[in-house]
């Protein structure tokens, strides 16, 4: 509670700050996971997947997706 109390004074500027900084934290985390998990081949099967959908034509370049209303 000490520290909501301190997030609860802060100017909104600082808690912007603090925001973003616990964010990076949360990515940090994120790319660390990803990482461990390329290296040990949890990926492989979806980046095969991945490969086999885009050999048989069964992908659209992701511009033309984003277009779309």
């Amino acid at each position: 509670m000490e520290i909501r109390e301190a997030i609860g004074k802060l100017s909104l500027e600082e808690r912007a700050e603090i925001t973003a900084e616990l964010c990076g934290w949360a990515d940090d985390d994120w790319d660390r996971q990803m990482k461990r998990d390329v290296q040990q081949g949890k990926l492989s099967a979806f980046n095969r997947a991945g490969d086999a959908a885009q050999s048989s034509g069964h992908t659209r370049p992701l511009n033309e997706i984003l277009r779309e209303p």
